[in-house]
């Protein structure tokens, strides 16, 4: 279009372009949880000037506000303004969290030197701007810009907007990596450091002054502090003393603990300065230390492996890399170099990790032909490497919304209004006794102390402390303490599969050959195998290396190779008859590995397309020896091989036979190969792209293996559903493998029916729509093949009986890995059939049978691969609740998926639980409320919890722990709760009448009694056992609000009564009021005193509740010591007081005083004991009051995923044997039948 000629759309541009000028509000990263938004702002004169007024009018209280909440800088000292202008930014993060960063400024002396990457992005010209953006932007070269959690956002002057500062892993073409990097010059690399920053993780470890100076400005330490000051002008000096010096004790603990893990993790993702060759251009090679690295760096990687710095995409060469500290898998993997054919292809780390070296990982080794180097563009450096991000979501971890803390809060503030209650009572009371005006000032005062203790924060987290040191002597190490108390209210677990239910290990099963489209007899002795192509193809199609003389790689390739006994040989100097340069040599390794005397048989490797996790497959191109001819073979998942072979070289029974194997829980790996044409030379197989080559091939048959589940698997996950907890399975692994182990480790039972969940995109003949079919399974018997099994073996193996060759099981027509017309290929066929007699010993009955999965079960349990999720997130997202609430197996899941899926359980109301093994399951372990990663990899550190038990057992004891913690926290806090209120009562009488307690009293009310309680409470250990009732996770529970109402107002009435008892004695006189109400030594404050102490221990001991969800009190030595001493010395003080403690407490002569009186006083404590308890276990865990609690909470909000569960349990859903579309909830196609020989089973 002429700009010249079309004003209309030039004035509306110019119009757009001004109003974005004048936005003081964005947002960044829309619709993700890196969600931000900004807000503008620049210094007001006339707020500054009222701002520092503030401050010196406050005595510096309005710094301490904003040091608490950044945001009122922006609001007390800052006016809005345009982006352009901004001098600082608020930002707000997707949890509503404020931070104040400042806006600065990179300063370029040559601007030509910095247009490495986007133009517009660094320079603040635009190429056509009007006046006004002139102004704005500047003619010098200068880059404003903000670190936010260690990201840069730099200001974009064509968009005229902030923007993520992006590097070589977005938007960046793979012909732009081949063509465009060719070696920074040392300036342009200095300039784009400025912009970039150093290639460096490093992790501040501040210093002890600059932590103790934090800490003491937490709202926590703040009121402490305040709290000493107030006792230290009433007098309390003893009291004042002791508690600032076990404070000081708790911030030195505080320190030293925050010092040390900053150190450790510092320590941990901290190297060694190191140097690495840079290319200046051409041949010109430079050392310079790592962290100066920037992106576009062309770097050659050391011959003798190195760690990485940066992320960098191999360009030329090859690397055996070990990515063990991000995968958990010490296996080395090949990293081959970005080929042209993916040129037009957008880079990404992710869609090119076969490619690429990541920040972290250990280069073992690296490959070249001749003396050139291994190269690699650098494309990420620091925080923002695949290592950066982990340390990133360490840092900075996802906000816990646990409702008992948020309650904790509002707790705390109806305290704060029951203590203004109290001081508005307390300044009428010494008002009319004429009390002096500063006396009545620190009385008040001291009321918040005592209505709000300090010391309840760190009453709460006693609990959690004590349960994370039991974890840790159990090889279980959490990084959030906080996130304990959460798996005491988890009800659903999700599970990785392979490693973490089943052995890492494989073993192997046979091979099953095709041979004119037909399946032979499978083969269990894999060195029996003829040479062929199917042996050729197992010997060759792996990714195996040798380091250091040893075999390495997958473990899946290591059992194939190992199975066939035959040897590999690294390249050596003599390759030259391979028609290669460096080829890898594989042959078989007995006596007739010669075919002849003069031609060995053995195969060259020449080409190899690495694994892909979204191809499915990996292949290699090969050349035998003395051939003339090169050959591809290729292994993958049995679906795509076979949607790449001729469909005349695949079995006809295909399906059926696939299906046979997976349903019992094999590892099935479809084998294929194809000739290439005798054309073909070494430098066009380097250079062909695999998608010409991996087509029209031939299917060669089926490797068959086998993963047994961990003998702990089972036993724990029967335990978790006998503790009504929901179990859930993610994998990456195949439908049907993964519905087998869930049948085997019990997540679903054997009666129970698993519904296949099959969703199709949109094509061109048909909407989006919805499969529902039957899995067929096993349910109730054990199969075994009549050739592999006598009935006379031990009965304990049949656990292997399940293993059938494909003749031997007649499949459902329901599969929906059936394909149509194949029920005319399947018949009935002779099984054995065992079951168990009254003696547990295996009987025999001959006879024709199919597998009946019709049978009535209890429960209906979805399967859903990660296509069919992805496709109804997309089409069907009304769906998606029903999904995952019913969901039980999702498989060929993909990392991504899995973390969607726990956010989607979450949505729902569900407090989520994973437990994974690997990489992949790095970002779900950071999603759920408790992810417990089994690996010690240096990816598994984000994980809130790390095992060294390679088994699911530890999640069974981090659930037992937390719920432990949790009841614990609940009882400590109600336990502070009556403390104060007890207090709050105690001196609300004292006040009264111009009294109070003394400060020794104070002491032993404070420290001796409620600190030794409050430390020793949280000791006693978990529950043996996980039951089915839960810990309840609110504090407005309406059992705990009628605990604490009926404690306190039994509390009142003790003391009022004690008080009027006090009062009938004849020798009472009413003490004359005292204007300093410093009256501490009457009968008033020694009644009082010595009935209120009882109190404490009695409501500890109500509050200290054991079984379910811990050990019983009496396990807890140390707090039932305590408990009795405690009890004891308030008993000698009460019955039989010396004259020296008295004076010493600053008590009346209690012991001038009858036994009589004594008596009774010791019987209202023991009257409230008695009572206290009564309340507590007879009335409040009635069973008779469990109905009211009920009725009660079925008015408040329901959690989401318990309106799904009603919703389906009265609809007929799962609707088996329809095909939904979105259009409407369910068009019936066909019914679907699971009996056998029904042709309408067929889908």
């Amino acid at each position: 279009m002429n700009r010249l000629t079309d004003s209309t759309a030039s004035v509306s541009l110019s119009n757009m372009a001004n109003t974005r000028l004048l936005l003081t509000k964005m947002m960044l990263n829309d619709g993700g949880e890196e969600e931000l938004v900004l807000r503008s702002y620049e210094k007001d004169g006339l707020k500054m000037v009222i701002f520092y007024l503030m401050v010196v009018l406050s005595l510096g209280l309005v710094l301490l506000l904003i040091y608490w909440k950044p945001e009122l800088e922006c609001y007390l000292k800052k006016r809005r303004c345009a982006l352009y202008k901004a001098e600082v930014v608020m930002i707000k993060d997707h949890y509503g969290h404020a931070s104040v960063v400042k806006v600065d400024y990179i300063f370029l002396d040559d601007v030509s030197t910095a247009e490495g990457y986007n133009r517009h992005v660094y320079h603040d010209a635009p190429v056509d701007v009007d006046d006004t953006t002139v102004l704005v932007t500047g003619d010098s070269p200068t880059i404003r810009y903000f670190d936010f959690q260690q990201i840069r956002y730099i200001w974009d002057a064509q968009q005229y907007t902030f923007r993520k500062l992006e590097d070589l892993s977005s938007g960046t073409r793979c012909a732009t990596i081949h063509d465009e990097f060719p070696g920074l010059s040392a300036s342009t690399q200095a300039h784009k450091r400025l912009l970039h920053g150093l290639n460096s993780i490093v992790i501040e470890v501040k210093s002890y002054w600059r932590l103790f100076i934090e800490e003491v400005l937490n709202p926590f330490y703040i009121f402490q502090v305040c709290s000493i000051i107030l006792w230290a002008f009433d007098e309390y000096y003893y009291y004042a003393s002791c508690i600032f010096l076990i404070s000081l004790i708790s911030i030195s603990v505080s320190l030293y603990e925050t010092k040390r893990q900053s150190q450790t993790l510092s320590d941990m993702v901290g190297s060694l300065e190191t140097n690495i060759s840079v290319c200046r251009g051409g041949q010109e090679f430079e050392e310079i230390p790592n962290q100066n690295l920037v992106p576009g760096d062309l770097i050659a990687i050391p011959p003798h492996g190195c760690v990485m710095m940066c992320d960098a995409v191999l360009v030329a060469g090859t690397c055996i890399v070990n990515e063990s500290m991000l995968t958990g898998e010490s296996v080395p993997v090949t990293k081959t170099p970005l080929s042209h054919q993916e040129d037009e292809e957008v880079y990404t780390p992710e869609n090119h990790k076969r490619h690429t070296l990541f920040a972290g990982t250990h280069v073992v080794q690296t490959r070249y032909y001749g003396q050139a180097k291994v190269l690699a563009v650098v494309v990420r450096t620091g925080f923002n490497t695949a290592k950066g991000e982990l340390v990133r979501a360490i840092l900075y971890p996802k906000p816990l919304g646990f409702k008992f803390y948020q309650d904790a809060m509002r707790f705390i503030l109806f305290l704060a209004v029951v203590a203004s209650l109290g001081m508005i009572y307390s300044i009428i009371i010494e008002t009319q006794m004429g009390a002096y005006p500063g006396k009545i000032v620190l009385r008040v005062l001291d009321i918040i102390t005592i209505v709000v203790p300090p010391a309840l924060p760190a009453a709460m987290t006693v609990g959690t402390v004590y349960a994370q040191n039991r974890l840790k002597k159990a090889g279980i190490f959490c990084i959030s303490p906080p996130r304990i108390n959460f798996c005491g209210r988890i009800n659903t677990f999700c599970f990785d599969k392979t490693g973490t239910l089943t052995e890492d290990g494989l073993d192997m099963w046979g091979v099953v050959p095709a041979q004119n489209q037909c399946f032979q007899e499978p083969i269990r002795k894999l060195p029996e195998l003829p040479r062929s192509q199917i042996l050729v193809c197992m010997a060759t199609c792996h990714s195996l290396t040798l380091i250091d003389g040893e075999l390495m790689g997958d473990p899946l390739d290591l059992i194939m190779f190992n199975s066939l006994n035959w040897s590999l040989e690294e390249p050596g100097q003599d390759n030259t008859k391979y028609d290669t340069l460096m080829p890898t040599i594989v042959k078989p390794s007995d006596k007739d590995s010669f075919i002849s005397d003069e031609v060995p048989f053995e195969v060259g490797i020449v080409r190899q397309f690495t694994f892909s996790s979204s191809m499915q497959r990996m292949s290699v191109i090969t050349r035998t020896l003395g051939h003339n001819h090169m050959e591809i073979y290729s292994k993958g998942a049995p679906e795509k091989i076979a949607s790449l072979c001729n469909p005349e070289t695949v079995p006809e029974n295909f399906q059926p036979v696939l299906h046979t194997y997976t349903v019992q829980g094999l590892r099935v790996i479809a084998l294929a190969y194809r000739p290439l044409e005798a054309k073909v030379n070494w430098h066009q197989v380097q250079r062909i792209s695999r998608d010409k080559v991996e087509c029209n091939l031939t299917f060669l048959g089926l490797l068959v293996m086998q993963n047994q589940l961990k003998p702990e698997t089972t036993p724990v996950i029967r335990t978790l559903l006998e503790a009504k907890l929901r179990t859930v399975m993610v994998t990456g692994d195949m439908i049907q493998t993964a519905v087998s182990v869930s049948r085997n480790c019990g997540m679903v039972q054997p009666r129970d029916k698993v519904v296949i969940v099959n969703a199709h995109p949109p094509d061109k003949q048909q909407t989006a729509r919805i499969e529902w079919e039957y899995a067929e399974l096993p349910t109730d018997i054990d199969i075994v093949s009549e050739q592999d099994t006598d009935i006379d073996s031990d009965a304990g193996q049949d656990s292997r009986a399940a293993l059938l060759p494909p003749e031997s099981v007649v499949v459902n027509a329901s599969s929906p890995l059936l394909s149509p017309g194949s029920e005319s290929r399947m018949t009935a066929v002779k099984l054995k059939l065992f079951r168990r007699d009254q003696d547990g010993r295996a009987c025999c009955r001959k006879g024709y049978r199919t597998v009946n999965v019709s049978d009535e079960g209890p429960r209906h349990h979805l399967a859903i691969t990660g296509k069919s999720f992805a496709v109804i997130t997309a089409h069907f997202p009304e769906m998606l609740e029903k999904i995952c609430t019913k969901g039980t197996v999702f498989a060929r899941m993909s990392p991504e998926q899995k973390c969607q899926l726990i956010q989607n359980l979450q949505k729902l109301d569900y407090i989520v639980g994973m437990c994974g093994d690997g990489a992949n399951d790095c970002e779900a372990l950071k999603a759920a409320h408790a992810g417990i990663s089994l690996s010690e990899a240096e990816a598994s550190v984000a994980a809130p919890f790390t095992s060294r038990i390679s088994n699911i057992e530890c999640v069974v004891t981090a659930m037992r722990e937390g719920r432990a913690a949790l009841v614990t926290s609940f009882g400590c806090f109600k336990y502070m709760a009556l403390y104060s209120f007890i207090q709050f009562v105690s001196v609300l009488i004292l006040y009264t009448f111009g009294a109070n307690l003394s400060d020794f009293e104070f002491l032993y009310i404070d420290l001796v009694i409620t600190t030794t309680i409050a430390v020793l409470m949280g000791y006693t250990g978990p529950y043996h056992k996980l039951v089915r009732k839960k810990p309840p996770g609110s504090l407005v529970k309406v059992s705990n609000l009628l605990s604490i109402i009926m404690q306190v107002l039994l509390v009142g009435g003790m003391q009022v009564s004690a008080y009027f008892y006090l009062r009938s004695q004849s020798w009472y006189e009413e003490p004359p009021p005292s204007k300093d109400l410093e009256n501490v030594q009457s009968w008033e404050s020694t009644v009082i005193f010595l009935v209120s102490s009882y109190m404490y221990i009695s409501v500890a001991f109500c509050f200290s509740k054991g079984p379910p969800f811990r050990k019983p009190i009496y396990t807890n030595y140390p707090f039932l010591i305590s408990m009795m001493f405690l009890f004891g010395f308030s008993t000698f003080l009460l019955l039989l007081p010396l004259p020296e403690i008295e004076h010493f407490l600053e008590m009346k002569e209690l012991h001038e005083k009858s036994i009589t009186f004594r008596l009774y006083l010791f019987g209202f404590a023991v009257a409230f004991a008695i009572m206290s308890s009564f309340m507590e276990y007879m009335i409040v865990d009635s069973s008779m009051l469990k109905p009211c609690y009920k009725a009660i909470k079925k008015r408040g909000p329901q959690n989401r995923y318990k309106v799904v569960e009603n919703e389906i349990k009265n609809s007929d859903w799962p609707p088996v044997g329809q095909v939904t579309f979105p259009t409407t909830n369910a068009i019936h196609v066909s019914d679907i039948h699971v009996e056998m020989n029904s042709q309408s089973a067929i889908h």
